[in-house]
């Protein structure tokens, strides 16, 4: 990992936490603002845990690109928790064959940056 890379990554830690600090639940109660905080800081320390040992520049740069995504997301919706995604059932492809393959492959191709290290760590 190079100096600015280690540099980005350690400031998007730092302001993860800064916003945990500061964060108001939508609704307004403390309990939800205390669920949702401690869930923002759990979150990234399992994820930043979790890639902390990724060396290959490119997908440090998809890390960092989930990280900012999820972010301004969580920033914009005031929803601490990643958005879900709305796919087509696969309830139209039998359960094997080609069109099953193609269904699946559409679905991992279509889910959005800020959900791909969602489905490894939950």
């Amino acid at each position: 990992m190079t100096p600015v890379t280690r540099q980005e990554v350690l400031g998007l830690y730092r302001k993860i936490f800064r916003i945990a600090k500061k964060w108001q639940s939508a609704s307004g109660q403390i309990e939800e603002t205390i669920k949702e905080k401690q869930y923002i800081i759990s979150e990234a320390k399992t994820l930043f845990r979790k890639n902390k040992n990724v060396t290959d520049p490119k997908l440090i740069k998809q890390c960092i690109e989930e990280c900012e995504a999820r972010i301004e997301i969580g920033l914009h919706y005031n929803i601490p928790y990643p958005r879900p995604i709305h796919l087509p059932p696969m309830g139209l492809a039998s359960k094997q064959g080609r069109a099953f393959r193609h269904q699946e492959k559409l679905r991992k191709f279509s889910k959005p940056i800020y959900l791909k290290s969602h489905d490894d760590i939950s």
